[in-house]
């Protein structure tokens, strides 16, 4: 049995400190820690690269051990999602401080059950006062007449430019060169102006389907016909809370086929859907030796049925 040891701050302007002094005693005994620095809790535990290196390291048996529960929970979802999985893999989860401080989150005895219950909603209502509170104070700051957000990263001519060299036939990778800014921003300029014709997200994934290094402006039409991809498990796993609903939604079709002690899951979709499932996944993915194998299995396989 390994203690394991989880770390995890939001912004870059705060440190591990006060975490690393409720796990000191483990921290001076060897424990490894696993951290995620300046990382919002808004990104789902399960797909933080530092938890993710945790969870592909630990062993049946092992304690997972945070300073307290907000450094991995936001919601009663996170609590319920992190709890199965730590569960399936025969993990154990203690917080240090708290009303939870030495429980192991993860029994199935009803008390249990009930103070995990009392956990999730705790921690759901400290976050909707934290958005209320924000809210306040972005309307108050408003109406002060002071200009909030990030500065625009593309002036309102540059805008136009680009809706009116995109419907010239210009490709949105070559006008994110042009501009010297991210496709994103040229996606968001032009869906803002309602200069794509395609639905919302599927220009997007084609858009990124053959990047060969040359404008796309002679490229031909995409097509995306349905094809079958078996998405290796643990690929699947970080998919099934991602915020594209249609990829969730292939993957909850999908047929799960068990290869020993592993399994992936066996998804018929557009290659649209299938290419934007490896992107989804690669970041967290890309993290540790079996994700890499994992993401080099997966874009082969949808590599080879595109082609």
């Amino acid at each position: 049995m390994v203690d394991r040891l989880y770390l995890r701050h939001s912004t870059d302007k705060q440190t591990n400190l006060r975490q690393k002094h409720h796990l000191a005693s483990y921290l001076s005994a060897g424990a490894p820690a696993y951290e995620d620095p300046a990382t919002s809790s808004r990104l789902h535990p399960l797909k933080r690269p530092g938890f993710g290196q945790l969870l592909e390291e630990a062993a049946v048996g092992d304690v997972v051990r945070l300073a307290d529960a907000a450094r991995l929970f936001r919601s009663v979802k996170d609590v319920l999602d992190v709890r199965d999985i730590l569960r399936r893999r025969g993990l154990h989860l203690r917080i240090a401080s708290g009303a939870w401080a030495g429980m192991d989150l993860t029994s199935e005895d009803p008390m249990t059950k009930l103070f995990v219950t009392m956990l999730a909603g705790v921690l759901e209502f400290q976050r909707d006062m934290i958005s209320e509170n924000t809210r306040d104070g972005v309307a108050a700051a408003r109406a002060e007449g002071k200009t909030l957000g990030r500065p625009a990263r593309l002036s309102t001519q540059q805008s136009a430019d680009i809706v009116t060299a995109y419907d010239g036939g210009t490709a949105v990778k070559a006008l994110a060169r042009r501009y010297g800014v991210d496709p994103k921003v040229i996606r968001r300029a032009l869906d803002s102006a309602g200069a794509r014709g395609t639905p919302d997200g599927l220009g997007a994934l084609l858009d990124d389907v053959v990047d060969d290094g040359q404008d796309e402006e002679a490229t031909p039409p995409v097509a995306d016909p349905a094809v079958s991809v078996d998405v290796p498990g643990l690929a699947a796993e970080h998919l099934a809370n991602v915020a594209d609903e249609e990829v969730r939604q292939a993957l909850a079709a999908g047929l799960t086929i068990r290869r020993g002690q592993g399994y992936s899951v066996r998804v018929t979709a557009p290659v649209s859907v299938h290419v934007a499932m490896v992107e989804h996944s690669a970041t967290v993915l890309t993290q540790s030796p079996a994700g890499r194998k994992a993401h080099r299995i997966h874009s082969g396989r949808v590599e080879r049925a595109r082609s």
